[in-house]
């Protein structure tokens, strides 16, 4: 088999070599003598010819590049909720921006029946085409499997194990996955190398405990099942790094000091108001400097409480 290296380190010294070439040509387009060979001045013009065809076949490249990003781009998006859970007595804001057209961020939920459903936020290694492949791969494996579920501690080994069997060495994914019994107010949830979920009640912030091993770092990883009851108006907050590593023109961070105040004193407001808050705040400090990280984020409020 043929190394795409070599090939494509080939294909770039046939670029420059026609480039420099042209550029000699259109320099040299005055009469000159190599070897009793006289170069006339037409030679200027096909030197300059010859480096405008080498810009339009670098320009067709990157063309095709980007429509084949732009089509990613919409698949990728006809993959995501195009609206937020329905759920009688709850109020839940989902959002995900990548920092380019495609991303390696996940934010999808599911209905089971009545009163469950589950919710998933994760964050896919890298960058491009690869990373938003994996993403789409671990969506459509947590959509097969989501029905099935008898544990959550179960159900992680399951993704994990096809996580690690199916992708790229080195490749890994944080997942926090949520179940809610819209009833009971109870919360399961597995984290798997994820950043804690947050618990607001009454202007103060509760982190919760750190969770298990990223998906597809080893093959026999365990996950733990986490459970909470939230409250009547409590707010639960999931994130990706991408919301407190956005940086500024100056290399600063919005760092989760900033973050954490910016969401401490919002329980009196919607899920979508403190969303909305979070990523205007994340424009405005970020201002014109090109996104580092998708941008993701779970919201949930329990607004009215009935115990079964």
């Amino acid at each position: 088999m043929v190394n795409k290296k070599y090939v494509s380190s080939f294909n770039s010294f046939k670029t420059y070599s026609l480039v420099l070439l042209g550029v000699f040509l259109l320099f040299t387009s005055g009469s000159v003598s190599i070897d009793n060979l006289s170069i006339s001045s037409n030679w200027g013009l096909i030197g300059g010819l010859l480096i405008l065809f080498v810009l339009f076949l670098e320009l067709k490249d990157k063309l095709l590049a980007k429509n084949e990003l732009e089509a990613g781009r919409k698949v990728q998006r006809a993959l995501m909720p195009e609206q937020n859970p329905e759920i009688a007595g709850w109020t839940i804001w989902l959002f995900t921006r990548p920092a380019n057209e495609v991303g390696g961020d996940l934010v999808d939920y599911l209905r089971l029946d009545e009163s469950k459903t589950v919710l998933t936020i994760a964050d896919v290694a890298g960058k491009g085409l690869q990373a938003a492949l994996m993403t789409s791969k671990l969506q459509a494996t947590i959509r097969a499997l989501a029905t099935e579920i008898n544990s959550l501690s179960d159900f992680g080994k399951k993704i994990n194990k096809i996580f690690h069997r199916d992708s790229l060495p080195n490749l890994f994914a944080s997942m926090l996955f949520i179940q809610i019994d819209s009833d009971s107010g109870k919360v399961d949830f597995i984290n798997a190398g994820h950043f804690p979920p947050l618990i607001i009640n009454d202007n103060e912030i509760k982190e919760l405990s750190k969770g298990d091993i990223a998906f597809g770092l080893v093959s026999n990883a365990e996950y733990n099942e986490q459970t909470l009851v939230l409250k009547q108006n409590e707010i639960f907050i999931a994130y990706s790094d991408g919301v407190f590593e956005a940086r500024n023109e100056y290399g600063q961070f919005f760092g989760m000091e900033r973050f954490q105040k910016l969401i401490k004193n919002s329980s009196s407001n919607t899920p979508q108001q403190i969303g909305n808050s979070i990523v205007l705040q994340l424009e405005q400090f970020i201002g014109d400097y090109p996104a580092a990280d998708d941008i993701s984020l779970i919201i949930m409020k329990r607004n009215s409480q009935r115990n079964i």
